[in-house]
């Protein structure tokens, strides 16, 4: 008689224990699905502050090349009164000075967008230096027109990181 009374009571419980977990499991899911609603909805928020400054840095990231660029930089900055060592000497710094001014910019960036403006940067610097040794070169006006001939003819660093951020732009938007 005990047996069947144990057998009797595993029949009326295991209808309950179904219902249990079937209830657990739903309300597990539930509970896991309104997590990640809401964590939804807070990057979803969160990227609404956070695009705005992402773009802007992109922005100031291609001004900044557009400003480094070799063309530009040299109808910006001309050569005066100034010997070819200084006139190479005011390029350069003019570059670290834009450099240093957006430096705060690389949080907003990945890393290697951040490595390839760098790299323009150092590339840049090095085409200067790199003309600026030629044994030809007797002034700062020889400089200045070396450098704006060979940047006609070739495709200069910083058009390059500007295409690489043109890139990132379209993927993070």
């Amino acid at each position: 008689m005990d047996e069947i009374n144990i057998i009797q009571l595993f029949f009326f419980l295991l209808p309950a224990v179904i219902v249990g977990a079937i209830s657990y499991y739903f309300f597990k899911m539930h509970v896991d699905n309104e997590e990640k609603l809401r964590r939804f909805l807070l990057r979803q928020e969160n990227q609404k502050t956070a695009l705005p400054i992402k773009l802007q840095a992109f922005e100031r990231m291609a001004l900044l090349l557009e400003r480094i660029s070799p063309g530009k930089l040299l109808l910006r900055v001309k050569p005066s009164n100034y010997s070819k060592e200084e006139y190479e000497q005011l390029l350069i710094r003019n570059i670290d000075q834009e450099f240093e001014h957006n430096l705060a910019q690389q949080i907003y960036l990945s890393a290697e967008c951040w490595n390839v403006i760098k790299t323009a940067k150092n590339a840049t610097i090095g085409i200067i230096r790199k003309t600026g040794m030629s044994e030809d070169m007797d002034s700062a006006e020889k400089l200045r027109e070396v450098i704006l001939t060979s940047s006609m003819d070739q495709t200069s660093p910083t058009d390059a990181a500007l295409e690489f951020i043109k890139k990132e732009v379209r993927n993070t938007i």
